[in-house]
């Protein structure tokens, strides 16, 4: 995926990636079914509605809509981070708290070096 900007806003690093592709549903369901692991407190949202799951495998079976959120305590990166993909499209929006100094402050290249490999991962997760 590649940064396409990041923000400090409110205590959050808000940022936008794109995927290399635009990605239909399945995918989507794919990608939060890869992180669903690795988050505490999961939940999942369908287009900003708390959907409740009772085990992974639903996540893909889930009904199509515009998008698909993923938010929690990261257990990779240890801060609470929330993921929102788009149906169709290449957008892809990341929410990570700034709780740790590495999440602090708005900088491109800092943000990048820290979350392009684990957003890269959710990507390749889509193909699998």
């Amino acid at each position: 995926m590649l940064l396409v900007g990041v923000k400090e806003e409110a205590g959050w690093l808000m940022s936008r990636w794109n995927l290399t592709y635009p990605a239909e549903w399945a995918k989507l369901c794919k990608a939060v079914h890869f992180v669903y692991d690795y988050y505490a407190d999961v939940e999942i949202l369908m287009d900003g509605q708390a959907v409740q799951i009772g085990n992974k495998m639903e996540l893909l079976r889930l009904k199509e809509v515009s998008n698909l959120t993923v938010r929690g305590m990261s257990k990779i990166i240890g801060v609470p981070v929330m993921i929102t993909f788009y149906n169709q499209l290449q957008a892809v929006d990341v929410n990570v708290a700034g709780m740790t100094e590495e999440f602090q402050t708005a900088d491109y290249q800092k943000f990048n070096m820290s979350m392009g490999q684990y957003m890269d991962s959710i990507e390749i997760a889509m193909y699998r």
